[in-house]
């Protein structure tokens, strides 16, 4: 702000100085003057469209079951500890590509669960998951 002193009465004058205002104002009208056709500039491409739709493969699950006992159910199926390996290495060949679905207990021990991985991993599975309950969160 400017003050200019008036000469014929002595008072001061206080009034806003616009030249600084209009030089900011003109700089960012030549600074978007200049990029405003850099921003619009595109170039035209053809692009290939798609003509199948994506494949929707749902890949095949082996539930793989702990219960607190420590019981074993394959397919919900119980099985011992012997027949669990066996079987586990006939489903690998069977489907190659499948995904075992480890659901544990809460209850129970570690133990078990890492023996059935081994198990599982001696007998070829690689794709391995745990499933677990999601916790309800309080309203």
């Amino acid at each position: 702000m400017a003050m200019n002193f008036d000469d014929d009465d002595g008072d001061v004058m206080s009034e806003i100085n616009m030249t600084p205002l209009v030089d900011v104002m003109l700089v960012l009208l030549i600074i978007f003057m200049i990029t405003a056709p850099v921003l619009k500039h595109a170039v035209n491409i053809d692009l290939p469209k798609a003509s199948q739709q994506p494949l929707q493969i749902k890949p095949q699950t082996v539930a793989l079951s702990i219960q607190a006992d420590g019981t074993y159910l394959l397919d919900n199926v119980a099985v011992d500890d012997a027949t669990l390996a066996t079987q586990l290495a006939q489903l690998q060949q069977q489907a190659t590509q499948a995904q075992l679905q480890i659901h544990g207990d809460k209850a129970v021990t570690y133990e078990r669960v890492a023996r059935a991985m081994a198990m599982a991993q001696r007998a070829g599975w690689t794709n391995m998951a745990f499933v677990t309950d999601r916790e309800l969160a309080a309203p």
